[in-house]
């Protein structure tokens, strides 16, 4: 409710309670601040006692494989269990890193600097991962849609333009919001992660250098190469019921190898000089590579897992 003085005296008493809530607001943040300080000292001290833990297990790994003497069964034992805990040491530091402040790699370093993307909780986590495949789903529609309006509906070379760069601000959005995932423990495939680099590398320089070269003398023909383009398949599994998303999965992997051959014969043409439709052909090649085996080798783990929990049922 806004505050309507029918006076001074309410006037000068509104001032004190705003005055007191000043003050209270001034502690709280200088008690925030406080926590804010200690919680920096309390990362530090972790990250320097991870860093040290882990020097010294590869110490006392290097000295236990040293014993290969006669060695009493109450020893051995002793050993080997030492050895099974020391193995299961770096799983439990990486858990715990993924809520501490780490050095970004290199893509991140020179995208946005040394700033800390870490995410302290798991809400915070979730909400970003949950955010990221909105983003992809919702992307992956409208470059769909982008695609089939440029290649059915309407043939402009500003429209072809502003659909070349919607890609590579797409893939190279893509590349940055995964490296900060994975900065946070998430456990995204490297093939899916370099295939959005060599998606930024086609889409964005090869296709719009090639048709920039191309514009003059396919209007001088009165002829159109049309480079077909993909869309990126649904590779993150964020539906259950993986054997439903199969077929489509597969259906863009050939996709990406029918564009691969097509451009492939495109260059056999006389009248295609550029080396970029070989290039573009190469990179279609490379992504139905990558896609398709590293797809074949999740559904084999995946198989592979069901199975041994269905034996340990």
């Amino acid at each position: 409710m806004l505050f309507s003085p029918t006076g001074l005296p309410e006037c000068l008493q509104e001032w004190d309670d705003l005055e007191k809530d000043y003050q209270q607001i001034q502690d709280t943040h200088r008690l925030y601040r406080q926590k804010l300080d200690e919680v920096t000292r309390l990362q530090n001290s972790c990250s320097s006692s991870i860093a040290r833990q882990r020097k010294k297990l590869r110490e006392l790994a290097a000295s236990l494989e040293e014993y290969t003497g006669k060695l009493s069964p109450e020893d051995v034992s002793a050993i080997e269990e030492i050895q099974d805990l020391i193995k299961d040491r770096p799983d439990v530091f990486s858990e715990m890193e993924a809520f501490l402040p780490k050095k970004n790699g290199l893509y991140l370093t020179l995208v946005l600097g040394n700033v800390n993307v870490t995410l302290l909780n798991k809400q915070a986590k979730f909400a970003y991962k949950d955010e990221y495949e909105k983003f992809k789903l919702v992307l992956t529609v409208i470059l769909f849609l982008f695609s089939f309006t440029c290649r059915f509906l309407f043939s402009y070379r500003a429209l072809d333009a502003l659909f070349n760069f919607l890609l590579v601000w797409y893939y190279c959005t893509l590349t940055i919001r995964e490296s900060i995932l994975i900065s946070n423990g998430s456990r995204i495939k490297g093939w899916w992660v370099f295939h959005h680099y060599v998606s930024t590398f086609l889409s964005g320089f090869l296709q719009y250098y090639y048709q920039s070269g191309c514009l003059y003398r396919l209007r001088a023909l009165g002829e159109r190469h049309n480079m077909d383009l993909t869309v990126e398949g649904f590779q993150s599994w964020m539906w259950r019921g993986l054997t439903f998303l199969l077929p489509f999965l597969f259906f863009g992997h050939f996709w990406q190898l029918y564009n691969g051959m097509t451009l492939f014969r495109m260059a056999q043409l006389p009248e295609c000089k550029e080396w970029q439709v070989v290039m573009c052909g190469c990179s279609y090649l490379v992504l139905f590579m990558g896609n398709f085996l590293t797809t074949l080798g999740v559904v084999y783990q995946k198989y592979t897992d069901n199975r041994d929990k269905s034996k340990h049922l």
